[in-house]
């Protein structure tokens, strides 16, 4: 074994690797005997294909390039795409944001050009039409939602209801008499506070007044499912953790479905999102997450939960159901992401499509160790990736050094996993420290609402409480300490580096750098989200200021790489421009990459290998 400075190893595991064999799968159903499903493809510019399993068993394109399955809805997008009971691909195609049918390699436009400014997402298929939900954008600014039906004929669009600024989950009851759906206001985020509302349909298939069943300001409710004319299923965060209720339509306060201390449910990012599935009239599938996810049949006669053992699988998504077949999208610290097939009665799992082709030797993979630390004001969760590579170690009495991601959101959460990208540095002697700081999903609201007023405070004091954690444990090196995060991740990094000289340098994937112009550049969905997370304006317009990275430069001492895509319209490049040029007025060393055509997160290969190869030399340098 040769012995070489932590952060000097070679590793087989290259950029170009990482973009490569990538290629990540999302949504995906049973149609027939089959299994659709939807597959980002960095290698044909980002776009997201939608594919099934060939007779050899290789994936074949339901949906061929140049064409994209991504809908702009909030911008986030969610529910793209959808199938017909006789097999026929309805989706929103990303470069006109325009409904199509897709049939025997046909398209057939269902909704008119507009150049993107009406889109649609949220998609399903009930009879011969298509639900969704509906947004609109005039040449003023203004946008209007509504949920709609679509004949798949295209020959008929009706708006069934509209009435509030965000809608979701719009779901049909079993004899198509009435609609229940999710629905929220500015300034809340769908994680601060949703309504239930249900409206009989009428005749000419619209909706009538509605009644809000649950929810409000200070509570979270999401995915409404039916579980007879009368009755709809759904999860609240009304006792402090996402649970199931049943609500009845007529009278009746809810009532809990299997009280547990953990969430069955997450913060609505993208539209379509799902945790529960109904397997028998009583028994629904599961997935609760205490930090890692847990599958379970869930007896809501009894509110027992059965749990079922998927082994290393800490990652867990509900697709579709079919009998005794369940599609899942799972992952685990040592398991690639991907989709598969878990039968119910054997127990036994099959692979449908891994979001890796080839997967890194696992000599040269991290261990994932869940870790809390205890700050001085409070816990923090974290998993951290020891440096490993069978072929090299460092030198006796040296620590190496570590690099702290912090997630998106920053309601995200992050739990154990096979991550190409984590093996990429840890192959290479550095160490990666994930961390779900305060704010993060995943451990009940009040977890979640500690950042409430407190973005820029609680995200960077745990940061810094779990890297230097890790150096009070005697496993990294005070003084090589990088951290990195993308969007919300981004700011954390900014503001850390800004506001604490724990950090010898950071990185920041399209980051957030002050606020005011911010909010009032990004997108609709987040033009109120910093009411929460600061606080309203004008009210808050000092806090917006001496919270703001930009306005902190005076604080920095350390490199910063800034990587950035000239597309993104939730981050503009704007925001790393502006902190670029104060560190230019400032002669901080740095780098600011911007890249043609990419928007908010990398999708294209060239994009990928070239900002991880940066990352990497950026960190050579200054570690």
């Amino acid at each position: 074994m040769t012995v070489a400075p932590y952060g000097s190893w070679t590793s087989p595991i290259t950029a170009a690797d990482l973009a490569a064999s990538g290629h990540p799968v999302s949504g995906a159903c049973f149609v027939g005997s089959d299994v659709w499903w939807a597959e980002g493809r960095p290698t044909e510019r980002g776009r997201t294909a939608i594919r099934r399993a060939g007779v050899d068993g290789e994936p074949v394109d339901i949906l061929e390039a140049p064409f994209d399955a991504r809908t702009r809805v909030h911008e986030y997008g969610g529910g793209a795409w959808a199938v017909t009971e006789d097999a026929r691909l309805v989706y929103a195609e990303y470069s006109d944001q325009r409904l199509y049918v897709v049939e025997g390699g046909h398209r057939t436009a269902l909704t008119p050009d507009t150049n993107s400014q009406v889109r649609y997402g949220d998609l399903s298929v009930r009879d011969h039409e298509v639900w969704c939900v509906r947004e609109s954008h005039d040449d003023e600014g203004t946008i209007v939602r509504d949920i709609v039906a679509i004949g798949l004929d295209g020959a008929s669009l009706r708006s069934v209801v509209s009435g509030s600024d965000f809608l979701a989950y719009p779901r049909v009851s079993p004899d198509g008499t009435r609609l229940a759906w999710i629905a929220w206001n500015h300034p809340q985020m769908p994680w601060d506070g949703t309504e239930l509302r249900v409206a009989p349909l009428g005749v000419d298939g619209v909706a009538g007044e509605w009644v809000v069943l649950a929810g409000g300001a200070d509570e979270s409710v999401l995915q409404p499912e039916w579980t007879g004319s009368g009755q709809v299923l759904a999860t609240s965060d009304r006792s402090g953790w996402w649970n199931l209720y049943t609500f009845d339509v007529d009278a009746g306060e809810p009532q809990s479905v299997g009280a547990v201390a953990a969430d069955i449910g997450a913060p609505l990012w993208q539209l379509g999102a799902g945790w529960y599935l109904q397997t028998g009239d009583a028994t629904w599938l599961t997935v609760r997450t205490s930090g890692t996810d847990t599958l379970a049949r869930l007896d809501t006669t009894t509110g027992v939960f059965d749990d079922i053992d998927l082994g290393d699988h800490t990652s867990i998504g509900l697709l579709d159901i079919d009998g005794p077949r369940v599609l899942l999208r799972t992952a685990g610290a040592q398991t690639p992401g991907g989709i598969r097939i878990l039968d119910l009665g054997s127990g036994e799992l099959e692979d449908v499509r891994l979001s890796l082709d080839d997967v890194p030797p696992e000599q040269y993979l991290p261990v994932a160790q869940q870790v809390t630390f205890d700050g001085p004001k409070r816990e923090v969760h974290a998993v951290v990736y020891p440096p490993r590579n069978p072929d090299q170690t460092g030198p006796d009495g040296e620590l190496p050094p570590y690099i702290a991601f912090v997630h998106g959101g920053p309601t995200a959460h992050v739990a154990p996993r096979l991550d190409p990208v984590y093996a990429f540095f840890t192959s290479r002697g550095y160490g990666v420290v994930d961390v779900n700081y305060g704010g993060s999903s995943g451990y009940g609201r009040e977890y979640r609402n500690r950042l409430r007023g407190q973005w820029g405070i609680v995200d960077v004091e745990d940061t810094v409480v779990a890297v230097e954690g890790l150096a009070d444990l005697g496993l990294a090196d005070r003084a090589r300490l990088a951290i990195e995060g993308g969007s919300a991740g981004g700011w954390t990094v900014l503001a850390a580096l800004t506001s604490s000289d724990v950090f010898a340098c950071g990185a920041s994937y399209y980051g957030v750098a002050e606020l005011e112009k911010f909010v009032a550049e990004t997108h609709d969905f987040e033009s109120r989200y910093i009411d929460g997370l600061i606080g309203p304006l004008p009210e808050a317009a000092e806090l917006y200021r001496s919270r703001a990275p930009l306005n902190n430069v005076d604080g920095l001492s350390c490199p910063v790489l800034l990587l950035q895509g000239l597309n993104d319209p939730i981050v503009p490049p704007a925001q790393a421009e502006r902190f670029r040029d104060a560190l230019v007025a400032k002669g901080i060393p740095h780098r600011y990459i911007a890249y043609e055509g990419e928007s908010h997160g990398f999708r294209k290969v060239e994009t990928i290998i070239d900002a991880r190869e940066s990352e990497l030399t950026f960190y050579r340098e200054y570690l």
